[in-house]
């Protein structure tokens, strides 16, 4: 080894004789295009060959050359199946729009490709790296309330206890159509039966930081509060209008006050186009974490966690599909979107034996769910679901929630 870098650093003194020109009488004249050349080929190789790196630095350039060889011969192969996957879906939605039946032909069924080869290696010196731009802190419980504030000089209702929270929303989801079961399986599978109508992801079990703004019995984003009172406002402002007309006095006036503040962020989410990216961008806004104070609303709250899963019901029940969902079969609608999950739920059994889930994914989503890799079948997805739908069915918080309706 140190013999070959005494044989590169002995290069060094030709390349600077050839980096200088040729003079002639003081003056210098182009180098020729045979010295070019060759002065080209010779940098390239020196600098190629490490040019004087360390042993080190040398062996982490020949392990990332093999790296990138190796991973680059993975991404082709994977890109091939991705986009053969993607190909396979815009066919299932365009033979969906005409009416035609869906086989297994529409699906990939080969599972996807899997990278056994080496990690990226670490580079021993060190390296410049751009800054990330500082991660914008997600809004919590306090957060939404202080929104509702300023923009609306309005203060949810909280519940007087739990209990109460889940009688309200056992007495209207059943009224609006849902089941006892999905609504307590949902329950028991996004809060692990434990979790009470304030509970946010990762502020849960022990846990200290906010993961997301996915809150409540059936895990709201502040895009869904956004998007459900867009295209449920009407039922809302019809549901609570009724309340107040059966309230009379100090209880009626505050009544009337949260109607006036609900029709106008109904106002303001029907304002744009009915779109989940144009609900996202007031969800990010004060405006949407106003709206999703909503959800720790006892009126509203329990509508808003209602509809999060009938709005699921009624989109399978607008593409035909009449049969009654199962807890699992709606909670892939309410994880996966309702056109994705139709996708899953309409399939006949022999089908979900052998469709992939990697069907229902894009390549990134896939990669980071080790719970859909692990469970790689529709069939296995859905077991496993309703296995832990089982397992938590047993805590105190779906026992209560069961004993509401």
């Amino acid at each position: 080894m140190h013999h070959s870098i005494r044989k590169y650093l002995a290069l060094v003194p030709l390349a600077l004789i050839l980096l200088a020109p040729v003079a002639r009488g003081g003056e210098s004249d182009a180098l020729s295009p045979s010295v070019s050349n060759a002065k080209a080929q010779l940098l390239s190789q020196f600098f190629a060959q490490g040019g004087g790196a360390s042993p080190a630095v040398l062996e982490y350039r020949r392990k990332l050359q093999e790296y990138q060889a190796i991973r680059g011969a993975f991404d082709a192969e994977a890109g091939a199946y991705w986009g053969q996957v993607t190909e396979k879906r815009r066919g299932r939605n365009a033979k969906r729009r005409s009416g035609q039946q869906i086989t297994l032909d529409d699906y990939v069924l080969e599972q996807p490709p899997v990278y056994t080869g080496p990690k990226r290696p670490v580079n021993p010196e060190p390296e410049e790296r751009p800054e990330r731009p500082a991660r914008k802190p997600l809004p919590v419980a306090s957060d939404l309330l202080r929104a509702a504030q300023d923009l609306y000089q309005f203060t949810p209702q909280r519940p007087t206890s739990e209990v109460e929270f889940k009688r309200v929303y056992a007495r209207y989801a059943l009224a609006s159509g849902l089941t006892r079961e999905q609504a307590v399986r949902v329950y028991s599978f996004e809060t692990g039966g434990t979790g009470n109508y304030d509970v946010q992801a990762g502020i849960e079990h022990g846990g200290k930081r906010a993961i997301s703004t996915a809150m409540g019995y059936n895990q709201l984003l502040t895009t869904n509060s956004v998007e459900l009172l867009a295209e449920q406002g009407h039922e809302f402002i019809r549901a609570l209008s009724g309340k107040v007309a059966q309230t009379s006095g100090p209880a009626r006036k505050s009544l009337e006050f949260k109607l006036a503040v609900l029709k106008r962020m109904v106002a303001h989410a029907t304002s744009v186009p009915d779109t989940w990216s144009e609900h996202e961008k007031i969800g990010d806004t004060a405006q949407g974490w106003a709206m999703h104070a909503m959800v720790l609303d006892i009126d509203i709250g329990p509508m808003l966690q209602t509809h999060k899963l009938l709005t699921s019901v009624m989109f399978a029940r607008a593409k035909g599909y009449t049969r009654p969902l199962t807890a699992a079969e709606l909670e892939m609608m309410n994880l996966t979107g309702d056109g994705t999950g139709l996708d899953m739920v309409t399939m006949p059994q022999a089908m979900r034996e052998q469709v992939p889930t990697s069907n229902f994914f894009q390549r990134g989503g896939y990669e980071r769910n080790p719970v859909a890799i692990r469970h790689n079948t529709v069939a296995k997805l859905l077991a496993v679901t309703d296995a832990r739908m089982d397992s938590n069915s047993n805590n105190a918080g779906a026992r209560e929630l069961a004993a509401a309706f």
